[in-house]
């Protein structure tokens, strides 16, 4: 048991793994360092709703006494969201494909390898036809394809 331990640690995919979870940590810190100096300025310019409270929403009576529901955090919720993914994909991921692209045309290789082109459905059909054909050695149609006339 602890041979098998020792190997699933060693591992390269597991210390790949540890210095993943430290870097994401550190890249947390610093897309929220990002988002909380430069992006929630911007939006308390124009949303003034307050934290503290939560009480931003609809009123409803019920059995027991006014019921309100507090879409204020949920707004504040998804306006966060929004403001780490925009964040994360124009300061990080759109620069860093930018320059994947710049590498690679210096290195002379293309972005998208260009595939093959696949057989018709018509021209698989005759490749089936001929190899069934050449295994019984009997004609399997009587009538010729559409492009063998």
């Amino acid at each position: 048991m602890i041979k098998g331990f020792k190997e699933f640690i060693l591992r390269g995919n597991v210390i790949d793994l540890a210095v993943a979870v430290v870097i994401g940590a550190a890249f947390t810190a610093l897309v929220n360092a990002v988002v909380a100096s430069i992006i929630d300025p911007l939006i308390k310019l124009v949303w003034a709703a307050d934290e503290t409270t939560g009480a931003v929403g609809p009123t409803i009576p019920g059995l027991h006494g006014d019921v309100t529901f507090p879409i204020g955090g949920l707004i504040n919720a998804i306006i966060s969201f929004l403001a780490v993914a925009i964040v994360v994909y124009f300061v990080f991921v759109f620069p860093m494909n930018k320059w994947k692209e710049r590498a690679a045309a210096k290195a002379g290789v293309a972005s998208e390898p260009e595939s093959p082109a696949l057989p018709t459905e018509q021209e698989l059909l005759v490749q089936i036809r001929d190899l069934l054909e050449k295994q019984t050695g009997v004609s399997v149609s009587t009538t010729p394809a559409a492009g063998e006339r």
